[in-house]
């Protein structure tokens, strides 16, 4: 599995290699461009000049090159970066077609799969297949590899039906706005405690050396391990979400910028509220529930948590602490992440109005929504 993976690598870098740098000369030899097409039929002259290139499956490696022309199509059409070669221990990874693969069921925690040049391998069965399998995707974690099945189900995905507002924080980390809250697990703050041991560990040991090279790979099985954890839990509560609502709203936020390192003061805070935003994980809730949910509506988070979910009024001075809100215009007293919530269903629910944030030293509109029913402010909705 190793080496398929590393010549998968290889004819990544080859073919990267010959689109970004010899396309002209190979346009002006052969008189074709550089496609998934030509390289396919160059991949064909390699298998046969090299013995340990044929020896891996070929379907594997098509696959790279196919890969490798969608990254250009997306990168050209400004979805994506550049694609860049691949690095040794980084993705290892290879994939088949679902016809070419066979799986077998051996008793409820195991099976094995059949991997054309390999044979059968056993692996833990986390889940059931279910549909028509497609393709099989093997990858090298620290942990070990593991194997990843792509299924087609038939029919349409099931619309339950209403909409719910998600407000994402870190004390807690999913508050929806029937006031169902979510936390992460308290084993990924047990693992963080064992990383930081093992971390120590590493500082401690000679660089260069074979312990170190150990402590370094034990910092990294518990950290895919949390990742593992994580992605568990975000699975679970995405999959609850959208089997309950239709419409799942969220604020549209930037996780990349709001993670970013501080400059100057602040840089110890600063690190600490990136951590727990990435420990969270909000950016891969928010994929998963672009996929699971029938719709996923996106709004403008600004003063979300400052916005009385009951009149609309703006004001810092509602948020009396970080779980309490006390709007100071009509009195509504809520849980601060609730209220939250049901602002930011609102705003995919009605239309926007415009207002400006009380007690800003200047005006900033920021795009707000009613609640049903309640009329908008005069004078532009300034408190």
């Amino acid at each position: 599995m190793a080496q398929a993976a590393g010549v998968c690598r290889l004819v990544w870098n080859l073919a990267l290699e010959q689109r970004r740098d010899h396309w002209r000369r190979y346009q002006a030899r052969t008189g074709n461009n550089l496609n998934h097409t030509t390289q396919c039929r160059e991949l064909t002259l390699l298998r046969a000049e090299f013995d340990f290139i044929r020896a891996v499956h070929v379907t594997p490696q098509q696959r790279a090159l196919k890969a490798l022309d969608e990254a250009f199509r997306r990168a050209w059409a400004g979805l994506g970066g550049y694609p860049q070669p691949k690095r040794k221990g980084l993705n290892e990874a290879f994939s088949h077609h679902g016809r070419e693969i066979a799986v077998e069921k051996i008793n409820a925690r195991w099976g094995r799969v059949r991997i054309p040049k390999i044979g059968w391998v056993r692996f833990r069965r986390s889940r059931d297949i279910e549909g028509s399998l497609r393709e099989a995707t093997f990858s090298l974690t620290p942990l070990g590899w593991q194997v990843s099945f792509g299924c087609l189900l038939e029919g349409e995905r099931p619309d339950p039906g209403g909409a719910v507002g998600i407000d994402r924080g870190v004390a807690v980390a999913l508050m929806l706005s029937d006031g169902t809250s979510y936390a992460v697990p308290e084993s990924l703050a047990a693992v963080e405690r064992k990383v930081a041991s093992a971390q120590r560990v590493v500082s401690r040991r000679k660089r260069g050396s074979n312990r170190r090279r150990k402590a370094i790979q034990r910092v990294a099985r518990l950290r895919a391990k949390q990742a593992r954890i994580r992605k568990h839990w975000a699975h679970r509560a995405t999959t609850e979400i959208a089997s309950r609502y239709g419409t799942v709203i969220v604020e549209r936020l930037r996780t990349k910028d709001m993670t970013k390192r501080a400059r100057l003061a602040g840089v110890a805070q600063k690190r600490g509220l990136n951590r727990a935003i990435l420990n969270v994980g909000w950016h891969q809730i928010e994929t998963m529930l672009a996929y699971k949910a029938a719709r996923l509506v996106k709004v403008n988070p600004a003063y979300s948590s400052q916005t009385c979910a009951s009149c609309g009024t703006v004001d810092r001075r509602s948020r009396e602490s970080q779980a309490v809100f006390a709007c100071v215009a009509c009195g509504h007293r809520d849980n601060a992440d609730r209220n939250a919530a049901v602002v930011i269903l609102n705003r995919g629910n009605t239309p926007g109005v415009e207002v400006a944030g009380c007690g800003a030293d200047e005006a900033r509109t920021v795009q707000v929504a009613k609640s049903l029913g309640n009329p908008t402010p005069s004078g532009g909705g300034r408190c």
